[in-house]
């Protein structure tokens, strides 16, 4: 029987590639084996099958024997491991949720239901590594991938807003512990109904600049404000996740045809779903019900937010979205500085179609191909 590997299953990704994997029976028809960085013979997952005792994951030998490895451990791992079990000669299916083969010659970003295509050709070549992409640019994509396929995007501009659980737990945590404090030196004011605005904005900033606040984390304060930079510094002076906007599109299309990407990222004070504004330049100018059809008719997940105020609060948010795999796409108009131009608000759960679900799905596409 096949033997899959999974490493790095109980971390926040690892966990939704469990969830979503028991919701779509995905553990039948294979033996999982479960791997630890530090609980070695512990008690496995509760999957309602028989599951060995937790196996060592720094064990390459072990590792060599499975036909699959699907890790969502994290990037060092992958750094440390990796190169080993390829130098031993395996030749078995790498699955990642981490960045550092993406940009691999043998590696391929997986984002089916945008670049099936592209997969299935590689499967097909002998490619046996396959990674999970940037979760803002696995949900642009998910989001315009209609419009993209049209052949008539020139580039995009995309001003991200992502959340706390794109940076980790910990900073989630932070996130919460950051608000709490907020709440506990503002409550005596929220009660006296006489407290003003302006009283109350300057004990919250008071409080926001102190040393006591606790941003171990982020290093800034993020509840109550936002931080406009996410990654390390490039050369070209965009952040790495800028940058990672254009490599990684083209990198998932493989059109031949370089579609330009680039703008802001900036953390936000959202727990979860990253949300993102786009200006899109299109080649001509396209009749907005046409642009409206090829948004829709993407795929199966995308819906199509009318461009009004009562729509726009009910689906398009990260509370409305967290948990769903549901791509709403709104605010789409044509902009005042050409008909060629176009601007389009998305939001997208990262957790699920910006990390987990695509390694599920590249791991049901690599067992019946």
């Amino acid at each position: 029987m096949v033997q899959i590997g999974f490493i790095g299953w109980r971390g926040m990704v690892g966990s939704v590639l469990m969830e979503r994997m028991q919701a779509e029976n995905g553990f039948s028809g294979f033996e999982p084996i479960f791997f630890t960085t530090s609980n070695v013979g512990g008690q496995g997952p509760a999957l309602g099958i028989d599951v060995p005792p937790l196996q060592d994951a720094y064990d390459v030998k072990l590792l060599t024997s499975l036909d699959i490895i699907i890790s969502c451990q994290g990037g060092s791992y992958t750094k440390e491991i990796y190169p080993e079990v390829r130098k031993q000669g395996w030749q078995g299916y790498w699955i990642d949720a981490a960045s550092t083969l993406r940009m691999a010659e043998d590696s391929i970003i997986v984002l089916d239901p945008v670049n099936r295509t592209v997969i299935d050709n590689a499967v097909g070549s002998g490619i046996k590594t396959f990674v999970g992409g940037n979760c803002t640019v696995s949900l642009m994509l998910m989001a315009i991938s209609g419009l993209i396929e049209s052949g008539h995007v020139e580039w995009i501009s995309s001003m991200t807003y992502q959340a706390a659980s794109g940076a980790g737990a910990k900073h989630m945590k932070e996130l919460i512990s950051q608000m709490a404090a907020l709440g506990n030196i503002s409550t005596a004011l929220l009660k006296n109904p006489a407290t003003t605005a302006i009283a109350l904005d300057q004990v919250i900033t008071s409080e926001l600049r102190k040393d006591s606040f606790p941003t171990e984390n982020f290093s800034v304060p993020l509840a109550g404000s936002l931080i406009p930079w996410i990654d390390t510094l490039m050369e070209s002076g965009q952040t790495r996740e800028e940058w990672k906007g254009q490599v990684e599109t083209n990198k998932i299309l493989q059109t031949g045809k370089t579609i330009s990407v680039d703008g802001l990222c900036v953390r936000v004070g959202a727990m979860r779903c990253h949300s993102q504004g786009l200006t899109i330049k299109l080649d001509k100018d396209i009749p907005i019900e046409e642009i409206y059809q090829m948004i829709e008719g993407a795929n199966q997940w995308v819906h199509l937010v009318p461009n009004d105020k009562d729509s726009t609060l009910k689906y398009l948010t990260p509370s409305a979205v967290n948990g769903s795999l549901a791509i709403p796409v709104g605010r789409v108009r044509k902009m005042l500085m050409g008909p060629e131009y176009i601007s389009v608000f998305t939001v997208g759960d990262q957790l699920l179609w910006g990390a987990a679900e695509p390694l599920r799905r590249i791991l049901d596409i690599i067992r019946r191909k």
